[in-house]
């Protein structure tokens, strides 16, 4: 389904780079199917053409012009600017595919002034390791076979939930901000193995294993997260006594809430482009 595909990712930031780096590392697509091009930073480009092998163009509307699958990967508050650097370059044959957080495909669809198909998705950075949780919607003219198309190419770097937009936020604020969650707690981990007496080598290899263990126990289990943790816990042992102190710290509620604020941004993110017209 892909394989005559040329693939334009319009940014290439960080985002761009770990799905580039899934697909490339997964052979989804060959290399040199992939294109990359943003604004200004070539010393970007050169780097993504060395490390992955595909191939990269300074000019964007000569980039998107050759893509039949436009991935935009900008960031957010550029979208309006970098589509219409290009719009006179694009057509409806394009499929045109967004892991903007917060921007409605109707949005898209308006500055594209055709009818193109748009397809919304909200991946995460682990698409890099082929781990994503991915979240993807239809926009007005989107095709089943251009969603089974997004599937595929997203279903390569992890897994895919295919939702209807009105939940993409709430994808976002989970899975698109989850790994950085993780991650703070893992520098928490990190920090108190220091102050242990284990050395970064040590921590990480124990660290690191550990959150590969509980994903792969909550993928294998039907049994709830509380469930769970409640059976590495003992009566007046090590584990009951850490997650007192985590209780007393209301870190369930920090959380609940730190995801709540998440999702309410990009709704926020979102409202500015709804009912815009270009």
């Amino acid at each position: 389904m892909l394989e005559n595909k040329t693939i334009t990712f319009l940014g290439a930031g960080s985002m761009a780079e770990a799905v580039i780096g899934g697909l490339v590392r997964l052979q989804v697509v060959a290399p040199q199917q992939i294109i990359a091009t943003n604004l200004s930073d070539q010393e970007k480009l050169n780097y993504l053409e060395q490390e992955y092998g595909i191939r990269t163009n300074s000019n964007r509307a000569e980039a998107v012009k050759e893509g039949d699958i436009i991935i935009l990967a900008m960031k957010p508050k550029h979208v309006k600017d970098a589509i219409d650097a290009v719009q006179s370059m694009t057509n409806e044959s394009q499929l045109f595919v967004s892991v903007l957080a917060g921007i409605p495909t109707s949005y898209i669809e308006d500055l594209l002034g055709h009818q193109a198909g748009v397809i919304r998705t909200m991946p995460n950075t682990s698409a890099k390791v082929g781990a994503s949780a991915t979240g993807i919607c239809k926009g007005s003219y989107a095709t089943n076979q251009q969603l089974n198309e997004v599937e595929q190419l997203f279903s390569a770097v992890g897994t895919v939930t295919v939702v209807t937009e009105d939940k993409l936020d709430a994808v976002t604020g989970i899975a698109g901000s989850g790994p950085a969650y993780f991650y703070y707690v893992v520098e928490a981990m990190e920090l108190a193995a220091e102050q242990a007496g284990l050395s970064k080598e040590e921590a990480a290899t124990l660290i690191s294993q550990t959150i590969v263990g509980v994903g792969k126990r909550l993928q294998s289990t039907k049994k709830s997260s509380r469930e769970l943790y409640q059976e590495v816990m003992s009566p007046n042992g090590t584990t009951e006594a850490g997650i007192k102190v985590l209780e007393e710290r209301q870190t369930q509620e920090a959380v609940t809430d730190a995801i709540t604020r998440a999702i309410e941004r990009s709704k926020e993110l979102g409202s500015v482009f709804l009912n815009t017209n270009k």
